[in-house]
Formats: structure tokens, C-alpha cells, sequence
């Protein structure tokens, strides 16, 4: 019999727990308080107290809220995979509140509803990898997910209207994705009669030969959600628009939390409910592996650099082509005796992908202007900051010497190979070439006189100088020591 007291481990779940309290706090000293600066910072001390509190869950997994004592069928677990995910989400969530400091107070944003929303969506994304049933998971993405519609359209003046259209495209299709995703789920309930994930994969096994059909639509359905927010092609057409019409550092939230939300999801449905549908879903995610990563490359190649907004467009269609490669080791998954290993290597790339995707962005924020052009000749005026984005082109390309790009990338491909994917493997290599071309093309561009001679307008005050140093500096401390990251990421078991 199912027990109806719950014993609450509080140090496993505090982290999401003090960024909803820190989305609290914001929410009400708003009313109390005409220094809206201090409402940024309050907002992030709170991530980083949030991010502190991984800390003491080293020592071991945790679960919390199971159907009785003993039982396997836990609604949230602190395992290995959850802290890393966690770490990436607070990791990142802190680095675009520092990125949103500035650009808060200099484009007059609410500040109270910015910090409120921002510190919401981040609790949702921390809750996500930790829950272990379908309710739980799809209430950790709709709170990661709302706030981020709004965050979208929070814009003032004459980008307005801009802002306000690409908030209605996301929310439009985040629903229609979710409503998809949702009816999935409830094919899989009546199939296996859980949302546990450990029993609805016993369930699925021993269902009768009548519910087949049923629980492959139920597996297939649920997988569009999660398609959604990894932006994976078809459901892809979103991104472009909303990182445009979004402010700078939400486009860079949404390049890298919110990708982490969707993976995360992808990867808990797949390896730990669905073991039994390798077979429908293995083969569905390699091909949306391999046109993610073509659609995404080829659309970034073709972005003009004296185009209006072409830094944050082709940034967003980088981001697309990232997820590509991200989603090869998920459908390696499918094909592999060990299934949590090959999945380390997603986790590996999304850390590598976080530090430098972020640190892209706090240069493009600091540039007057959003178009790629105006960086040009940037190392006349701020050589440091021309080296820093020189450097993290060069990891989103994977060439030395930014070897912890290189080597992320090596770790998704050899997830293929191992596979026994060698025509995913091809492609993918295929589509490395084709990203050489924007990235070091971009990468020219900071090392090329002006003709003008006009210095590039670029104003770096301390919290975004703060963002591209430390961004800077973790870059190439994971490029000296790659194996650290490796290690730790690939390590991890589901």
C-alpha cells in the first residue's frame, strides 16, 4: 500500500527550492524598494546560493518523495546526472543574470518583473533533471517554460512590437508542442499505468500485445516536446525570430538553459521510461540529429555580416546546428549496452557549449548594434575582448587552440562510431567543415581594419567585462585539463 506520508530530504531539493524562494524575495522587495539595481543583484546572490547548495550532494544520490519506503518508484533523485545538470542550469542562469545587469538598467527593462521572471524560469529548469515521473517532468518544464515567453517580450521602445511578435511565435508553438508532448504521456499512462518512470517502463514490458500501438504513439508524441525546446528540425522555425525580437542576454539563456531543459527531458523519457523503444526512438532522434545540424549550418552560412541583428540571428542558428551534435550521443544511446555512458558525452558538449555560447553573447551585448560588422577591426580598441571571442569561435568550431571545443566534439563523434552510426558520424563531420566557414569568417572580421578607421562602439561595463573574463578564463582552463570535464560528465549513470 502506497504511503501517504512523505519524508522531505530539504538539502535535495535546495537548490530549485532557493531560487523559487530568491523569485519570491524579488518579487516583493520590488514593492518596497525604488533601487531597482539592487533587485539584480539580490537576484543574483540568489543563483549563486542556489548553486552553493550542490555542494553538500556530492557525497551521494538522494531521493525524495517515493511511493513508500524502499520503493524504486522515487518522484525526485540527486544522482550524479542531476547535479551535473544542475551545476550547468545555475552555472549558466547565474552567468546571464550578471549579463542581464547592465542591459537591464541601460534598455529601462522592469526590473522587478525581469529578476522575477528570470529567477522562475531557472528554478523550473534546476527542478527538471531531478524529477524521476512524468507529472513532475512536465510541471519542471512548463515553469522553466512560461516565464521564458514573457521574458521574451519584456522589450520597450522601438523594438517593441519586434519583441512582442517573437514572444507570440514561441508561446504559440511551445503550446502546440506541449499539447502534443501532453497527449503522448497520456497514451503512456494508460499503456503502463504510471508516470514513475522505473514503472512505466516495467509496465510498457509486461502491457499486453494490444497496447503496442497505443504505447508507440504514446512514445513518439512525447518525444515532440522535448524536440521543441532542443530545437531540433521540424520545430526549429522558432528560434531565429525570438532570439532577435529577445533581449540579449534571454537569447543567451535560451541558447543555453533552455537547450539544457530540453535535453535533460529528452534524455530521462528515452533512457529511463522508454528502454524498451529503442527501436522507435533511436533511429527518429539520429535523423533529427543529422538535419538539425545540416538545417543550422547551412542557415548560419548564409547570414550576411552587415545585416541588421546577423550577430544574434546567426548565433541562433549556430545554436540550432549545436543541437544537432548534441542530440547524436542520445540516439547512440539507443544502440549501446550502457546507454547512461553515451549520454556523459551530451552532458560533456553542453558544458563546453555554455561557457563559451554565454561568453559570445557578452561580447555581442557590449557591441553598439547587433549586426557582425560592427565588430570588425575590434582589436584596435579592445584587444581583449576580440582575443576572448576569437577564442570562443574558435571552441564553437572545435579547432585548436581551443581544445575543450575540439575535444566535446571528438567525444559526440566517437559516441557514433561506437554506435555503429558511421553514417551519422559522416554527416556530422561533414557539417564541422561547413561551420569552419562561418565561425573563422567571423573570426577575420575582429583582426580586420576598419576602412573607415571609426573605432568599434563598445561599451563593457563591469558585470558583462565580468561575464567575457570569466567565460574567458574557463574556456581555457577546460582547454588545458579537457579530461576534467570529460571525466566527470562522462561518468555519469542513469
Amino acid at each position: 500500500m502506497t504511503s501517504l506520508v512523505q519524508s522531505v530530504d530539504w538539502v535535495a531539493i535546495a537548490p530549485p527550492t532557493i531560487a523559487a524562494l530568491a523569485a519570491l524575495a524579488v518579487l516583493v522587495g520590488d514593492l518596497f524598494t525604488s533601487r531597482k539595481n539592487l533587485l539584480g543583484w539580490a537576484a543574483t546572490a540568489g543563483l549563486a546560493l542556489a548553486a552553493l547548495a550542490l555542494l553538500p550532494l556530492l557525497d551521494g544520490d538522494r531521493t525524495t518523495f517515493c511511493l513508500n519506503e524502499g520503493a524504486k518508484a522515487c518522484s525526485y533523485t540527486a544522482d550524479r546526472f542531476t547535479l551535473v545538470v544542475q551545476f550547468l542550469v545555475l552555472g549558466g542562469a547565474l552567468l546571464t543574470a550578471l549579463l542581464s545587469l547592465s542591459v537591464v538598467r541601460d534598455t529601462k527593462l522592469p526590473a522587478g518583473e525581469y529578476w522575477f521572471l528570470l529567477l522562475s524560469s531557472a528554478a523550473g529548469a534546476a527542478l527538471l533533471p531531478a524529477s524521476r515521473d512524468l507529472a513532475t517532468l512536465v510541471l519542471a518544464l512548463e515553469v522553466a517554460s512560461l516565464p521564458a515567453f514573457a521574458l521574451v517580450g519584456l522589450r520597450r521602445g522601438e523594438r517593441q512590437g519586434e519583441s512582442a511578435e517573437a514572444a507570440l511565435k514561441f508561446f504559440l508553438s511551445s503550446v502546440t508542442a506541449t499539447a502534443v508532448m501532453l497527449l503522448g504521456v497520456g497514451f503512456v499512462y494508460a499503456a503502463s499505468g504510471s508516470l514513475h518512470f522505473s514503472r512505466i517502463a516495467d509496465g510498457l514490458e509486461k502491457a499486453p500485445a494490444q497496447f503496442d500501438t497505443l504505447a508507440t504513439a504514446g512514445v513518439a508524441l512525447t518525444l515532440v516536446g522535448f524536440a521543441f525546446k532542443t530545437a531540433a528540425v521540424p520545430f526549429h522555425f522558432w528560434v531565429p525570430d525570438t532570439y532577435v525580437g529577445a533581449p540579449v542576454p534571454i537569447a543567451a539563456y535560451l541558447s543555453v538553459i533552455g537547450k539544457a531543459v530540453g535535453f535533460t527531458g529528452l534524455i530521462l523519457v528515452t533512457v529511463l521510461a522508454f528502454p524498451g523503444y529503442t527501436e522507435v526512438w533511436g533511429p527518429a532522434i539520429a535523423v533529427l540529429a543529422a538535419l538539425t545540424m545540416t538545417a543550422g549550418n547551412v542557415a548560419a552560412l548564409r547570414q550576411r555580416a552587415d545585416a541588421e541583428h546577423s550577430a544574434v540571428r546567426l548565433l541562433a542558428w549556430s545554436s540550432v546546428a549545436q543541437a544537432g551534435y548534441l542530440l547524436v550521443p542520445v540516439a547512440a544511446a539507443a544502440y549501446v549496452a550502457e546507454p547512461g555512458r553515451a549520454v556523459g558525452s551530451t552532458l560533456a558538449y553542453a558544458l563546453m557549449y555554455a561557457v563559451v555560447n554565454l561568453g559570445a553573447f557578452a561580447v555581442v551585448a557590449a557591441t553598439a548594434g547587433t549586426r557582425i560588422e560592427d565588430q570588425r577591426g575590434l582589436t584596435r580598441t579592445r584587444p581583449a575582448a576580440a582575443l576572448a571571442m576569437a577564442f570562443f569561435l574558435v571552441n564553437l568550431a572545435g579547432l585548436p587552440p581551443g581544445i575543450i571545443g575540439l575535444f566535446a566534439k571528438v567525444t559526440v563523434f566517437r559516441s557514433a562510431v561506437d554506435a555503429g552510426l558511421g553514417w551519422l558520424a559522416v554527416v556530422m563531420a561533414l557539417n564541422v567543415v561547413i561551420g569552419l566557414v562561418y565561425y573563422l569568417r567571423w573570426t577575420a572580421l575582429l583582426f580586420t581594419p576598419r576602412e573607415d578607421q571609426a573605432p568599434a562602439a563598445v561599451r563593457f561595463p563591469a558585470p558583462l567585462a565580468g561575464v567575457v573574463g570569466l567565460a574567458a578564463a574557463l574556456a581555457v582552463a577546460l582547454s588545458g585539463a579537457p579530461q576534467l570535464v570529460l571525466r566527470w560528465a562522462g561518468e555519469v549513470l542513469l
